[in-house]
């Protein structure tokens, strides 16, 4: 089986710690998690990039194996949505 990838982008503010938290509670042990703070950057410009081809204009946002979660494309984060898209922990 192959391993669930779980970006989630930030600004480094509190809202977005809430939900990087939220994302490790409900990932499982297996589940690759990268945290990309849009803040302050990535040294490769990787993150701005991903965020950039994902089509993400607000954080915090949340993308599972390349594609992002529904609730982080229009509505309000959503832990239901959050947990139908990670396997669970």
């Amino acid at each position: 089986m192959a391993k669930t990838h779980v970006e989630i982008f930030t600004a480094g503010c509190p809202l977005c710690e809430r939900v990087v938290e939220l994302v490790r509670s409900l990932s499982c042990p297996d589940c690759e998690i990268t945290i990309y703070d849009l803040h302050t950057g990535c040294s490769s410009n990787e993150c701005r990039e991903k965020a950039d081809r994902y089509g993400i204009q607000r954080v915090p946002a949340v993308a599972v194996n390349g594609a992002r979660v529904k609730c982080c494309q229009v509505d309000a984060l959503s832990v239901d949505a959050l947990r139908a898209a990670i396997p669970a922990a």
